[in-house]
């Protein structure tokens, strides 16, 4: 279990959302399908951006769910590039729920490490460009 913490990464997010009452399990907890949904939407962006064009996801390295999502948290999601091969790339992402707005507090909730692998208009693999 996380301890709290007082603010968010100093950072931008790639990805800031709000779950809604349709997102809960039966135990009132925000489904872990609907995070890992947002995680591999905000993992996809910075990949996209450094493939410059399609990307589709290949594997899930990594998942660990920390603690639950609630309703009315603000879920943000920080994405981070961390190996970039010939065709594909591992990204990071970390997530965090800021929640309690009558006395706020900050828990990371989750971690993921996903591969993504630039992908041509038929679907094929194709070379990640040179960084310029």
């Amino acid at each position: 279990m996380n301890e709290a913490l007082t603010c968010l990464p100093n950072k931008q997010p790639a990805l800031r959302v709000m779950p809604m009452p349709a997102d809960l399990n039966q135990n009132g907890d925000v489904f872990g399908g609907w995070v890992m949904a947002q995680v591999d939407v905000a993992g996809a962006i910075p990949a996209m951006r450094r493939a410059r064009g399609r990307v589709a996801t290949v594997s899930v390295n990594s998942f660990q769910f920390r603690q639950p999502v609630s309703v009315g948290d603000i879920v943000s999601l920080y994405a981070e590039i961390i190996r970039v091969g010939r065709t594909s790339m591992t990204v990071r992402v970390e997530v965090f729920a800021e929640r309690n707005y009558a006395d706020p507090v900050v828990v990371r909730v989750t971690e993921a490490e996903l591969t993504y692998v630039a992908i041509d208009a038929n679907g094929g693999k194709r070379p990640i460009p040179d960084e310029n």
